[in-house]
């Protein structure tokens, strides 16, 4: 079994319910009630219990995701799990979707998990606000190569902001920005061969300049924090590529709430440094769809199907 690449989910995986098989395992109880003393709030039960709309609050989403992230995360590297191909390895790298990068520098040890709690609560925050303060909308394009989506893009940009904001994967671009003008990219991008254009069910233009009043308080909450040089190696969202300085790491988290996600771009790189195996951390499995779509010759596991119910 060669070593593996650790990729944590972002937000829109939760769902209700996500958190009961974490609390099967020493390692997730545990993380729950760390989870609990550092945002003073009961996430356990709202992981565990939840409604899909209390999850739906961005500022309970995001601690939530990470909260269950971590856990399983955990329970795999402690060997709660008892996978016998999973004994003796290691973590190559780890890279995460959106919020999910906060769940990789804690696996990286650089950031702590109470650390990075509190940031995703205040990330959650700010980006609520700003949504409520401008407006926008998010869109997936489906069937469509980057330079066409671009394309599409600038020519809507008459109407309003808008941009690519995730490279999720080849023919999957999530578009972001006001709404007239993502309506006219969308429509922009159908002409030039889009199979499908899905609105996404989101608060706010996540990952565009919508999103500026966030990305300076969240700035400042993150020059608050202590952060160290990975001792895993990291991939950063907006660069596609590892990241080692610390400061260099708070600029890129700041950063990527405005900037487009390079998802393919980072597993990418991942796989040219000889990484085979990748294991998705959090609910859901939409990382390990995209991966297989990059990359189809890699190995890919859900840790969240190892989980036991009782």
């Amino acid at each position: 079994m060669n070593n593996f690449g650790a990729i944590f989910v972002g937000q829109g995986s939760q769902y209700s319910g996500m958190g009961l098989k974490l609390r099967n395992y020493p390692s997730g109880k545990d993380t729950f009630k760390e989870a609990n003393h550092a945002l003073g709030m009961d996430i356990e039960s709202l992981c565990c219990n939840g409604t899909d709309n209390e999850l739906a609050d961005t500022e309970i989403t995001q601690p939530a995701i990470v909260t269950c992230s971590i856990a399983v995360f955990r329970i795999l590297m402690r060997g709660e799990l008892n996978i016998p191909e999973f004994a003796s390895v290691s973590v190559m790298a780890t890279a995460g979707l959106s919020v999910g990068e906060y769940s990789a520098l804690v696996a990286s040890e650089t950031l702590s998990f109470t650390d990075a709690l509190k940031l995703v609560k205040q990330r959650g925050r700010l980006m609520a606000e700003a949504g409520r303060i401008n407006p926008g909308t998010m869109m997936a394009v489906i069937g469509l190569d980057a330079e066409k989506v671009r394309i599409a893009c600038k020519e809507a940009s008459s109407y309003g902001v808008v941009q690519p904001a995730n490279y999720n994967c080849p023919g999957q671009i999530v578009i972001s920005g006001e709404k007239q003008a993502v309506q006219m990219a969308s429509e922009l991008a159908q002409k030039a061969g889009a199979k499908r254009c899905i609105p996404l069910d989101v608060s706010g233009a996540f990952h565009s300049p919508l999103m500026r009043s966030s990305e300076t308080g969240l700035r400042l909450a993150l020059n608050e924090v202590p952060f160290s040089k990975p001792s895993i190696p990291f991939v950063a969202n907006v660069t596609g590529n590892y990241i080692q300085d610390p400061e260099e790491i708070k600029e890129s988290l700041a950063l990527q709430l405005t900037s487009s996600i390079q998802w393919e771009a980072s597993v990418i790189k991942m796989v040219e440094d000889g990484i085979t195996t990748f294991v998705e951390f959090g609910p859901g499995k939409v990382l390990s769809g995209l991966i297989k779509k990059i990359n189809k010759e890699v190995n890919v596991f859900s840790s969240e199907g190892w989980l036991k119910n009782n």
